[in-house]
Formats: structure tokens, C-alpha cells, sequence
């Protein structure tokens, strides 16, 4: 059973027929028109132009050449301007991508290049194939006047009459095929885009490419294209000049065999002294001119005698006012004939020479005349001109050449094509794939791990698998690798951070309680650390809301302020019972002493860090060092345990020193009530520029009624839970 391609199945195939077929019709309907009306243009590319511009290279190319194959049918010689078009296309194809059909004085350079290569380059092919045309077809008036008018030569008035005329049909195409395109749906052009590939992956992952592979490659094709053609054209030339001095060869045997018959052997001797008074001669004579007209080709027709002192003449016809010898007079030897001298004396059969001498490049036959005895008594012979070979081999060479490097631009175009296609595009996607996937990684692992976004590796990580390229060589299995290793990547990262985030809970989960074991001992503080905790967070996030402190406070320090200001007390541990638990007022001395726990928290966190080194997350310890060491400096410089002041006190301090101050005043203590909310509030703002950073100060006032109504609830409810604002109180 017959089975038919489903075209449905091969849009790209049909997309791109189609396209050329259209660019067919466009260079050749117009043509015909201005042919069937008389309009002194060619209008033949306009299909070339348009495809170009919708297709690019390789469907522009086949629609140039075939166009002029198309025509070569009733024209055979048309199909050697088949390059021109093929030029035409490529430097279309050049000019749209470099957008020169955007704007007017670059449609100028458009239209010349064209003219030039149309006009110009078509005006020497044609006086290269068949000599100067002048003067004739649409470009005559034009031809004539710069030959009258301004004197120029011929060859220069035709060449620039072409170029005027090619301007005017490049222009009316142009614009013509500038026409269409605009009325060229954005949906097609589209589809067009991505049928020929015009890929943007292409770009981006070459901003970082020095040197193109594909420009490599159309450098090697090119050069093996050139070298290629220089051997083919070389082959060829000297296949021709081979037939061609086989088929002269021919020609003069031809003439010599005729001759052969013509002239009485038997008569020689009395030619030769009686000359053309002998019975028969002028007959004789008439018959070689007559064959001798018979071959065109045919320079000299003479029969010598070869005696020892010379060629004794028989016959020597006049050539071109050029009077012969005498019958019986001797010639001299040619030096070029005395290699032969010995075959020649003793009436034996040479082979043709060829000899370039004050008679010009000629081919010389001879062929012996033998009497009825069956002995040589002389030699009819021919010499062909082989000037007419020199010019048919320049017509040959020309027209082999325009052959031949037409087709290889096709071939060249196809090339790249597949190149483009099986390698170049999918080698950038796989490139601009990884490099995404590696900057993605890359910032995962210069972050928390907690903060590493395992959605954004992940869509990398599919945007690799995605590529789907399909293809059963050295580029299938090094995207086969590449999506292996995205995938296995994606997968490491995901265990690694589920790994790191449950390490990481237990760290601060151990840490928590340790901090909690420490504040447990001082019986006055209660849930100290969980509510300055809280108050640490609200205070950051409405700063940061505020945009203060910007450069500063992102999501990542208000992050890790939270989990640092547990740790703001850790140094109590060094503290005595008694002291911490004193319901009195404290002496100096025992002042002194509950004061060295910030030191003392400092040496204690940041020993731990440093013994820990890496095994431990430190990214907010680092935090919490500065806490536990300034959380009671003073924005004056009269606080401990160092003086220092002002924005010389870590934000993060500062942040815990309102927070601190705040909880201390409002909770019930061993050692005292409660402070009113209002009473609390007027002591931190009376503190503003003194004890506290005042923008903070300020920033504290827009949300601690609400911290405060907060904790006065679940601290009524005899919840134990650490005070945890909804997101509506955070933000207020």
C-alpha cells in the first residue's frame, strides 16, 4: 500500500516551500510584465529581496538561482547569471539583518550595492562571454549618450549605462519588495522567525563568545569551497583545451586528408619544376582553396617536398593578402620541426605539432602523399589557428566558474544551515541554559541556606531539560550530560538544604535552650528573651518599613536580629544566683559584677563561634556577639561595658537596648511593680538622644501601644507563648 507524507506533520517544510515558491512568482511575473509592456526594467527579484527578508540566506539563495535555472529553459545563457542573483541574495540577506532597510539613506546603499553588483558585475560577465555589447537592448540611449556626449569608450559607456539602468530596476524592486513585506503579518513573520531559526539564544550566548563556530565554519567552507573551485576550474581548463586541440587535430587531419585526394602523387616531381604551367595545376590549386574554405579554422594549406636542404613547395596558397611560395622554391627548416626531420626525410607519419612562433600559436599536420607504388613523395599539410581556443576557453573558464560557485553558494548556504541548525543553535541554547542554571547555583550557594530559593534552581534546572534537543550524535549526548547534571544538581541542592535546614533548626533549638537555662536562674525576668525577641522584630520591620537605616536593614538582618536576640544575656551565666536573685538593691561591688555579663557574653559567643568554625551556622551569631557586648551602651557614651556612643553602637544593639529597656519597665520584677505603659513610654522617650538611638526611639512610638496591648493579653491569658504580632501589627 502507497504511503503519503502527512504535510501537516512537516510544518517547516511546507512553511518553506511555500515561502520560495512565492519568491519564484515575485521574480517572475514582474519580469514577464515588463516584458509584455515594454517597461524598460527587469523587475527579476523582488521574490529574491522579499525572501530574504522573511526567510533569510538559504531560502533567498535557492529562490535566486532557480529563478534564473526557470528562465535558462527558453534562455540557455541566462542560467550563467544564476551567481549574480545568488550574490544579490546574500547581500539582501546582509542588509536586513544589519538593518539597512529601516531607514531612507541606508535604502540608498541598499539599492547602489545592488545596482553595482547587478548592473556592474553583470555588465562584465556579459562583455566576458560574448565580447562588448554596445549599445543595444534598454540600456542604448544611455550607452550612446555618454559615448557621444562625453566621449567616454564604448566598454565604459556601456558599463555605466548598465549600473544607471540597474539602479532604477534595484529601486523600483526595492521599494516594491519594501511594499509587501510592510503588509507581511506580525504572526507570519513570526512563524517565518522561528521556522528558519533566527534564534535569540543565539545572541545572548554569544556576547561572551570571542570567536563564532559558526563563523569558523563559513570560513573553512569558504576556503574549501575556493580551494575546491580552483581545483575543479583547473581540471576542467585543461580537460577543455585537451578536447579542443583534439577537435582542431580532427579538423586539420580533415583538411589534409582532403588535400591528399586532391593532389596527383604521381605528378609531384613535375610541379615542382614546371610549377603552374603544369597540366592540371590551377585545378588542383582551386581545390585546395576550396576545401580549405571549407574549414574556417584552417590558417595555412600547403604541400611541401621534404628533401634535406629544405621543404621543396608544391602547392602554398595565399592567406589574407599573404602571397605563398613558389612552386619549386625551398623553405627552411623551423627549428621547431627537427625533432621530426628523420620521420619526415624517410617519408614516415608524425604526430600534430603545435608551435608558437612569428606565425602565431598553430596546430600542424602532416599527412603523406604517396604514389602509386605506395612511397611518400610528399606532405600535404595544415596549420589551424588555435587563436579561437584562447577565446573559447575564457568563455568556458567564465561560464564553469558561474556555475560552479553559484551551486557552491547553495551548498555553502545549505551547510550552514545544517551547521546552524544541528550544532550552532542547540551548542547556545545548551550554553545560555547552563549559564542561567550556573548563575542560579551560583547564588544558592553564597546564601543562607534556609534563604536559597529551591523554585527558581529548579525552573534553571527545567529550562535545561526543556531544551529537548533531539539528536543521535556528540551534541544529543552532551545535552543527554547537561540535562543529567542539572537534574542531579537540582536534586544535591534539595537534600543539602533539607540536610542544612534541619541541622540549622536543632543548632538554634539547642541554643534557644541554653539561653532559656540562663535566664531561668534570674527568678525576676520571666520570658524575658522571647518577648525582647519579638520586640527586636516588630521594632526592625517598622524601621525598615520607614526606610531607615536602608542600606542596612533587608530581609536577611531583620532575619537574623530575630534569632539573635535570645543570646542578648547569655554572659548572665557567669553572674552568682544571689546576685541575679537579690531582691534589694544591688552594692558596687555586686553592680560591678551582674555588669561583666556583657563581656562575659561576648567571650562566651565568640569563643563558640570560633571553635565551631564552619559546623555551625554563624551568620547571626555574629549578631548576637554584638548584642550581648553593646546592648547596654548608651547613645551619650555614658553606658558599659566600653563608652562607646552613637552610631559607634552596632544598629543591632541599639535596636535591643529600646527593646531591653522597654520589657524591664513593664514587667513585674522581684524587685518592683510594673511600670504603666504610659510611665514606660515617657521614660524610653525622655531617653532619646541619651540612653537610645532617637530615630529608633521615634520609630518605637508608632508600635508599642500595640506591643504592649499584645503582651498585657497573654500575659492575662497565663500564655507563656513568646509574643508574636500578626502581620496587620508588624506593618502598622
Amino acid at each position: 500500500m502507497t504511503k503519503f507524507i502527512d504535510l501537516r506533520n512537516h510544518p517547516t517544510l511546507v512553511s518553506s516551500v511555500l515561502l520560495i515558491l512565492v519568491g519564484l512568482a515575485l521574480n517572475l511575473i514582474p519580469s514577464r510584465l515588463a516584458i509584455m509592456f515594454g517597461i524598460p526594467l527587469y523587475l527579476d527579484c523582488t521574490g529574491t529581496i522579499i525572501t530574504a527578508m522573511l526567510g533569510g540566506n538559504l531560502p533567498a539563495v535557492i529562490v535566486g538561482f532557480c529563478s534564473n535555472a526557470i528562465n535558462g529553459i527558453s534562455e540557455p545563457e541566462t542560467m550563467y547569471y544564476g551567481v549574480i542573483s545568488i550574490m544579490i541574495a546574500v547581500a539582501a540577506t546582509f542588509f536586513y539583518h544589519q538593518r539597512f532597510f529601516t531607514n531612507i539613506p541606508r535604502l540608498f546603499v541598499v539599492i547602489f550595492t545592488f545596482a553595482l553588483i547587478g548592473g556592474g558585475v553583470g555588465s562584465l560577465f556579459t562583455y566576458f562571454l560574448y565580447g562588448l555589447n554596445f549599445g543595444q537592448g534598454i540600456t542604448a540611449p544611455f550607452a550612446h549618450a555618454f559615448n557621444d556626449v562625453f566621449g567616454y569608450s564604448k566598454f565604459t559607456s556601456q558599463l555605466l549605462a548598465d549600473i544607471i539602468i540597474d539602479m532604477l530596476d534595484k529601486g523600483a524592486v526595492v521599494v516594491l519588495a519594501m511594499f509587501i513585506f510592510r503588509f507581511v503579518s506580525r504572526r507570519l513573520k513570526n512563524h517565518l522567525n522561528q521556522v528558519f531559526l533566527r534564534d535569540s539564544s543565539n545572541r545572548d550566548a554569544n556576547k561572551n563568545v570571542k570567536h563564532s563556530l559558526l563563523r569558523k565554519v563559513v570560513v573553512m567552507v569558504i576556503v574549501a569551497e575556493v580551494l575546491l573551485g580552483a581545483l575543479a576550474s583547473s581540471i576542467g581548463f585543461f580537460l577543455y583545451r585537451d578536447n579542443s586541440i583534439k577537435r582542431f587535430v580532427a579538423i586539420a587531419k580533415g583538411v589534409t586528408n582532403s588535400a591528399a585526394h586532391v593532389v596527383d602523387a604521381d605528378r609531384i616531381d613535375e610541379f615542382l619544376t614546371v610549377g603552374d604551367s603544369a597540366e592540371g595545376y590551377k585545378d588542383i590549386e582551386e581545390a585546395l582553396y576550396g576545401i580549405r574554405s571549407s574549414f574556417p579554422q584552417t590558417k595555412y594549406l600547403y604541400v611541401y617536398k621534404i628533401e634535406r636542404d629544405g621543404c621543396h613547395v608544391v602547392f602554398d596558397l595565399d592567406t589574407d593578402g599573404e602571397p605563398g611560395s613558389e612552386p619549386g622554391s625551398v623553405v627552411a627548416f623551423d627549428p621547431s620541426f627537427e625533432p621530426y626531420l628523420p620521420t619526415l626525410l624517410t617519408g614516415g607519419e608524425i604526430e600534430p605539432i603545435v608551435s608558437d612562433d612569428k606565425f602565431g600559436w598553430l596546430l600542424t599536420v602532416y599527412t603523406p602523399l604517396k604514389n602509386a607504388s605506395g612511397k611518400t613523395v610528399a606532405y600535404a599539410a595544415a596549420d589551424i589557428s588555435m587563436d579561437e581556443i584562447k577565446s573559447d576557453e575564457a568563455m568556458f573558464f567564465i561560464k564553469m566558474l558561474s556555475l560552479f560557485f553559484g551551486l557552491s553558494i547553495i551548498i555553502m548556504s545549505i551547510v550552514i544551515e545544517l551547521v546552524n541548525r544541528g550544532i550552532v543553535i542547540p551548542v547556545n541554547r545548551m550554553a545560555l541554559a547552563a549559564m542561567k542554571f550556573s548563575g542560579t547555583t551560583m547564588i544558592a550557594s553564597t546564601m543562607d541556606t534556609e534563604k536559597v530559593n529551591l523554585d527558581k534552581i529548579r525552573n534553571a534546572a527545567d529550562r535545561v531539560v526543556g531544551l529537548g534537543i533531539r539528536s543521535f550524535d556528540e551534541i544529543g549526548n552532551l545535552y543527554d550530560s547537561l540535562s543529567s547534571m542539572a537534574s542531579d544538581t537540582y536534586n544535591f541542592i534539595a537534600r543539602v538544604q533539607a540536610q542544612a535546614e534541619r541541622i540549622s533548626k536543632m543548632q538554634e533549638v539547642i541554643i534557644m535552650e541554653f539561653a532559656e537555662v540562663v535566664e531561668a536562674r534570674d527568678k525576676s525576668t520571666g520570658n524575658h528573651i522571647k518577648k525582647t525577641a519579638a520586640y527586636v522584630e516588630a521594632l526592625a520591620e517598622q524601621l525598615k518599613k520607614e526606610g531607615k537605616f536602608a542600606d542596612v536593614l533587608t530581609d536577611e538582618f531583620v532575619h537574623k536580629l530575630k534569632r539573635a536576640a535570645p543570646l542578648h544575656d547569655i554572659g548572665k551565666i557567669a553572674v552568682s544566683d544571689l546576685i541575679l536573685n537579690k531582691p534589694g538593691k544591688l552594692t558596687d561591688e555586686e553592680f560591678s559584677i551582674m555588669k561583666s555579663h556583657t563581656t562575659e557574653g561576648w567571650k562566651i559567643l565568640t569563643k563558640m563561634v570560633e571553635d565551631a568554625g564552619n559546623t555551625i551556622d554563624a551568620n547571626y551569631l555574629n549578631e548576637s556577639i554584638d548584642m550581648a557586648h553593646y546592648h547596654h551602651e548608651k547613645w551619650d557614651g555614658s553606658g558599659y561595658p566600653t563608652g562607646i556612643k552613637g552610631e559607634e553602637i552596632p544598629l543591632s544593639a541599639r535596636i535591643m537596648a529600646v527593646a531591653d529597656v522597654f520589657d524591664a519597665l513593664v514587667a513585674e520584677r522581684v524587685y518592683k511593680k510594673p511600670f504603666t505603659y504610659e510611665k514606660a513610654m515617657a521614660i524610653i522617650t525622655e531617653g532619646a538622644g541619651k540612653h537610645f538611638d532617637p530615630d529608633i526611639v521615634e520609630t518605637f512610638t508608632h508600635i508599642s501601644e500595640k506591643l504592649y496591648s499584645e503582651r498585657t493579653r497573654l500575659d492575662q491569658s497565663g500564655s507563656e507563648a513568646s509574643i508574636h504580632l500578626d502581620s496587620n501589627a508588624q506593618k502598622s
